[in-house]
Parts: C-alpha cells; sequence; structure tokens
C-alpha cells in the first residue's frame, strides 16, 4: 500500500485528472546549455550573422592583427613562418593537361606542357607582369598570401597594359590592400566607416556589405575600391569609391581576385588569422614586457643619496663643477646602469636590489604559446624553431605543420595562382603563342588544357635516408609519381632531371668516371652497395 501511495517525481497530475510525464532536463541543459548552473548562468553570448560577427568588426580584427604581426616576435613568427613554408620564393605550375579528354598522345601532351611552363614563366619571372613593374609573379604571391593571413583577404586586380617588345602579354596583375574595398560613404571621407555602415544600398538597389555588392540573392556582383587607405597620414586627397565588377559581361572571367577562406555561410569579408589568438598574443606581449623591463631594473645598481642640509643637492655633495659641464637637476631621478640620485632629508640611502629570478616567466610563457600555436595549426615547436625532443616527436610536429601549410598553399593556389594562369593562357592562346584548339569552343576542353598542380616549398627533412626510401617506396606502390616526388621532395622538375641526369651519365662515361652508388635505396639493406 505504502508503495501505491509514494509521489511520483517525474509524473504531474494535470486539472482532468490525467497524469503527465514531468521534463527535467534533456540534452545539454545541465551541461553546456545550463540556465540554472552558476558557472554558466551569467555567460549567454550570441551567435549572429556572419554580417554582424566578422563584418561589424573586421576594422578593429585588421588592426589587431597588424600590429601583433608587426610589434610582436611571436604574431609575426606566426605569419611569416606560415608563408615561408606554404608559398616560400612562390609556387611554380605545372600544367597536367587532361588528355585523353583532348583526344592527345601521352607524348604530344607532355611536350605541350614543357611548352606552356615555359611560355607562362616568361610572363610570371618578369617584373612586367605586376602593374607598378616592381614585383614577379612569385613575389606578388608572398605580398597576397602574407596580406591574406595579416588582414583576413586581400585582393588582385587584372589590368591592361600595351605588349612591348621584351613582354608580349598585355595581362598586368594590381594587388590592393584589403581595407581599400570598403562601402562608398561619399568623398572626403578619411577613416573607417565602423560598424554603422556595414550595410548600404548601391545606386542599382544591390547590396553592399563592407565593399562586397551582392545581389538580392546573395550573388557576388562587384567590389567598390576607394581611391586610397584609411586613415592614410600622408594623403589629403579627397576619398572617391570605384566599382568594379566581379566579372566580365562577355567573357565571364574575373575581373577582380579575392584571396580568402570562408568559415561561415553567407560570408563575405574574410577573418584575419591570428583573430582567434588576439588576446592571448596581447598579454603575452604585455607580460614579456613587464618581465624584461622587471629584469633590466633589476641588473642596475642604482644608489640613491640624502642631501646634508636643507637646499643641498647632488652639486653640493659632489663638490664644484667645471662651469661647463651642464648642471644637475636635483628633481630629476632615474634609474640607469650606476646612477646616483640626490633625495630630500630625512631620506636614507637606498641601493636597487639586483637580484633576478623568474623562474615561472619560461613554463608559463611556453604553456600559452602552446595554445596560441594549436588554435593557429602550427605546433609550438615549429612556431618557435626549438626543436628540443627526440627525432619521432620532432618529426611529428613537422608532419603535422605540413597538413597546415598545404592546406593553405591548396587554397591560395584555387585563390589566386589558378585563375590568374588561366587568364595568362587565354590570352597566350588568343594571340597565338600557345596551340590549343578548341579552346574557344566548348567550357570542358578549355577546362582539360587549364589543368594543373603548383608546387612550393618542400618539407624540412631530418632524416634523409628515411624520406627519401619512403618517397621511394610510394612510388614503386603507385602511389605517387616521380615528377609530385622530385616537386615536393626538393622542390625540382622531374623532366629536367633526368634531362640533366643523361646529360651527366653522358660525361662521365666520355670521361671513363665511376662514382659511388648510394648506400641505401629502397628494398635494400643498409650498408649494401647496389650494383
Amino acid at each position: 500500500m505504502k508503495r501505491r501511495m509514494k509521489r511520483n517525481n517525474n509524473r504531474i497530475r494535470a486539472p482532468n485528472g490525467t497524469e503527465k510525464l514531468r521534463v527535467q532536463n534533456t540534452g545539454y541543459s545541465e551541461g553546456g546549455g545550463s540556465r540554472t548552473s552558476n558557472i554558466l548562468k551569467a555567460w549567454n553570448p550570441i551567435r549572429s550573422s556572419a554580417k554582424s560577427d566578422i563584418d561589424a568588426n573586421i576594422g578593429a580584427l585588421r588592426g589587431r592583427s597588424a600590429d601583433q604581426a608587426t610589434n610582436t616576435p611571436i604574431g609575426a613568427a606566426a605569419i611569416d613562418t606560415s608563408a615561408m613554408h606554404a608559398i616560400g620564393a612562390g609556387l611554380t605550375v605545372s600544367p597536367r593537361l587532361q588528355f585523353k579528354t583532348l583526344g592527345m598522345s601521352v607524348d604530344e601532351a607532355k611536350e605541350w606542357e614543357r611548352e606552356t611552363a615555359r611560355e607562362f614563366d616568361l610572363w610570371a619571372g618578369s617584373t612586367q607582369c605586376d602593374l607598378y613593374r616592381r614585383n614577379n609573379f612569385y613575389d606578388l604571391q608572398n605580398i597576397a598570401y602574407t596580406t591574406y593571413l595579416t588582414d583576413g583577404d586581400s585582393f588582385a586586380l587584372f589590368r591592361r597594359k600595351a605588349p612591348s617588345a621584351y613582354m608580349p602579354y598585355s595581362l598586368r596583375i594590381q594587388l590592393i590592400e584589403a581595407n581599400r574595398v570598403s562601402n562608398p560613404l561619399g568623398a572626403g571621407v578619411m577613416g573607417d566607416p565602423g560598424p554603422f555602415a556595414v550595410e548600404m544600398r548601391a545606386p542599382n538597389g544591390n547590396r553592399i556589405i563592407d565593399g562586397v555588392e551582392i545581389t538580392e540573392d546573395g550573388e557576388i556582383t562587384a567590389y567598390w575600391i576607394s581611391s586610397k587607405v584609411p586613415y592614410d597620414p600622408t594623403d589629403f586627397a579627397p576619398t572617391t569609391w570605384s566599382r568594379v565588377e566581379a566579372f566580365g559581361k562577355r567573357t565571364g572571367a574575373p575581373n577582380i581576385l579575392q584571396i580568402c577562406h570562408d568559415i561561415r555561410a553567407e560570408q563575405y569579408r574574410g577573418v584575419p588569422y591570428l583573430a582567434p589568438v588576439l588576446e592571448t598574443l596581447k598579454q603575452v606581449s604585455r607580460y614579456t614586457r613587464a618581465e624584461l623591463t622587471s629584469a633590466i631594473i633589476k641588473s642596475f645598481f642604482a644608489l640613491f643619496f640624502t642631501s646634508s642640509a636643507a637646499g643641498q643637492d647632488l652639486n653640493s655633495i659632489l663638490g664644484p663643477q667645471d662651469p661647463n659641464e651642464p648642471v644637475v637637476d636635483v628633481g630629476e631621478y632615474g634609474l640607469a646602469a650606476g646612477t646616483m640620485n640626490a633625495l630630500p632629508r630625512g631620506v636614507d640611502v637606498k641601493s636597487v636590489d639586483a637580484s633576478n629570478s623568474q623562474s615561472t616567466f619560461e613554463p608559463f610563457v611556453t604553456q600559452l604559446i602552446k595554445q596560441i600555436s594549436a588554435a593557429i595549426g602550427q605546433p609550438y615547436e615549429v612556431l618557435l624553431k626549438s626543436f628540443t625532443s627526440s627525432y619521432s616527436a620532432s618529426r611529428a610536429a613537422l608532419l603535422q605543420a605540413w597538413d597546415e601549410y598545404k592546406l593553405r598553399r591548396t587554397w591560395f593556389a584555387n585563390d589566386f595562382c589558378q585563375p590568374i594562369y588561366e587568364g595568362w593562357l587565354l590570352e597566350a592562346v588568343a594571340i597565338g603563342r600557345i596551340k590549343a584548339p578548341g579552346f574557344f569552343d566548348d567550357p570542358r576542353i578549355r577546362r582539360a588544357y587549364c589543368h594543373a598542380d603548383w608546387f612550393g616549398p618542400t618539407m624540412s627533412i631530418l632524416d634523409p635516408v628515411k624520406d627519401v626510401n619512403g618517397s621511394a617506396m610510394r612510388v614503386a606502390y603507385g602511389l605517387s609519381t616521380r615528377t609530385r616526388e622530385a616537386a615536393e621532395m626538393t622542390g625540382t622538375n622531374f623532366d629536367e632531371n633526368i634531362e640533366a641526369l643523361a646529360y651527366e651519365q653522358k660525361r662521365q662515361d666520355g670521361l671513363g668516371l665511376k662514382f659511388a652508388k648510394p648506400l641505401v635505396l629502397a628494398g635494400e639493406k643498409e650498408g649494401e652497395i647496389s650494383e
């Protein structure tokens, strides 16, 4: 009987006498979604739109990111290390014809690829590919990539100049600072429009979000570029804006490139690479400066003296001076190496403690840098260039970092290198310097001609024997090609390598020379000499 009368805490009785299940908690209601937890109840962030979360804050993020990348060692290391390994001296093109689609033989395809790569380097290796004639295509890559990391995105305009005897191509690239792409607020505006002007209407009725003009369904149709960089104290000319259509009306080819990696749907501007770690970077910088200042002060041996009579200053204590020497101002006090300071009557002589114990600085800062490194995808060993662990741990750190660099290289090549290569190839075919039958007849055929790989810096090698053996095994089992391995292992071209090797072998045989062969090859035991 007692059991029947026991109240069921999981049920409640409705006014009509029926019982309903009492829902106490579901899912995250007692976890991360709790409204009653003492830890979480005052923590109520809101995830809003990409326009509100990103575009309204992009000015502050850019400025702070640029400051950290310019003025702090860790911020500069994060940007420079990524640029060095992902881009280095520039990504080089390796045309990869889809020769079966084009009805070509392998030999014909290889010859076309070699000729096209050489012709592209005529344009890319010259500073005339740059509108400002300062950098070649490979240097432009580094600038665009570094700007993309620092500002969140970078822009490149397709421009034209008359061909010359030294440059048969008219294509020129103009790089644009990210903050020049902004909402047109009227002539004479000097500064950043701020969050109040994130979105506005274009004269044609389209929406403009932070300089990006979009249609009602969200399609990007144009970019608005200001005549000068905001907050430029050296340029007093009124600010004007130019509207650049995203794609050509007749060709459909891009007129402007936005180098950016989106992390949100409906996102139109990029987020700086350092955005997730800006606060931690700033605190590390402040803490480091404080500790450095403390160490400098403690390294001084400074004495403070009291005067022996009212009104006496340090000059009186030290005796008469040469009239030509500067007079010491008793009101000036400072700490420096071996300084002496005169203080008012009644103050004892004191020396600054020169002891300097900062035993917690390194482990604490190291832990913070590890968190920063994890957030940006670069192991702290690579970021700090400090490999003090075992070979396995160091190699694991390099491999993990390499995954990050290869991913960003792929993004950058897709956004910057490949579209520019396709724009160049279009002109090269149009003026007859590259033969590509059917290029303008069918988009599929044009795509088959434009297909290419992009190779850049190679991963650092800790143990060449192990890495070369791994490369050889990948080729032996059909997991890779010699062309790819040559590019990724040494940054060289396989076709050029074998031609050079054939010449060297012929030269060697002609002179009757024999050189020692490698000791360790794939499939052979260490110490054996290959015959």
